[in-house]
């Protein structure tokens, strides 16, 4: 990876923005003032933001080679990563009994191991400059695990406590670290989950499947505007006294609260009615 020069210019590079949050994000950023380096594993899905005259580039946040080349270029181009949006990431949805090997792993990929090892490569310039701002967007299911999104709850569950030791750890080299846990807010993330659910021909979860599919568009009921969500967050992150764990959008501090004070059976009882469990019962075969 090639080294940053004295003259090096400082950006914003948001991972994710092929639609919904990462391009209300990237928009939000430019109309603050900051320059945009605006990401997707799709180039063509950032024709609008590249329409609008943000730069964009393609990344795949699991692919270390395309990591590397992104910030060699940007280097070349006399620019560093001043502040790192890791908003990258999908929901990997359905019960634990049916949900493979695999997409645990991919799962994992994209949600953390990949986002770290970004984190890794462009904290070197942070370092090197002794400052930097890295802004990593997880989720309150990463708080509040449900029925049906074990992965996604356990990645989010995992990038969080992650985050919380890069905050301790990068604070004394003059790097800030904020976890970002949203609530519901208006994006492709449900119609995406949809497509992402587990759940086989002969699951013993078929005769829930409506509950199922529920969790996984459980995001998107009351949501806030992804435009509304990215201004609010952008105005955040630049006040002086910003938290280092910041909750905005639907359900974003009830589901924490729940977590912390209710009891664990009478939570159990609650999310089982949500989302139908309570109408499963044990079928012993002949």
């Amino acid at each position: 990876m090639k080294q940053e020069t004295q003259q090096t210019q400082e950006l914003v590079l948001i991972t994710g923005c092929g639609s919904g949050i990462g391009q209300a994000l990237a928009r939000a950023f430019q109309r603050a003032g900051h320059r945009v380096c605006a990401t997707a594993r799709r180039l063509d899905t950032l024709a609008p933001l590249e329409a609008e005259g943000i730069m964009v580039r393609a990344l795949d946040v699991t692919d270390p080679v395309g990591t590397s080349d992104l910030l060699d270029s940007l280097a070349a181009a006399g620019l560093g990563v001043g502040t790192l949006v890791n908003n990258a990431g999908y929901g990997a949805m359905g019960p634990m009994f049916d949900v493979p090997q695999s997409e645990w792993q991919r799962q994992f990929d994209v949600n953390l191991f990949g986002p770290i090892a970004l984190v890794r490569a462009v904290m070197p310039g942070m370092v090197a400059r002794g400052r930097g701002l890295i802004v990593n967007i997880s989720s309150v299911s990463g708080v509040m695990t449900t029925p049906f999104a074990g992965p996604y709850c356990a990645s989010k569950a995992a990038f969080n406590a992650a985050t919380d030791a890069l905050r301790l750890e990068a604070e004394p080299l003059g790097i800030r670290v904020v976890t970002v846990q949203p609530g519901g807010i208006q994006s492709s993330f449900g119609s995406n989950a949809s497509n992402q659910v587990s759940l086989t021909p002969d699951s013993p979860y078929q005769a829930v499947r409506d509950g199922v599919l529920a969790r996984a568009n459980e995001s998107q009921s009351k949501a806030m505007p992804a435009d509304t969500f990215a201004s609010l967050l952008v105005a955040q992150l630049a006040r002086a006294d910003c938290p280092p764990i910041v909750r905005l959008g639907e359900k974003s501090r009830l589901l924490p609260f729940l977590k912390q004070w209710v009891p664990v059976r009478k939570l159990d009882d609650m999310l089982r009615k949500r989302f139908q469990l309570d109408r499963l019962r044990p079928h012993v075969g002949r």
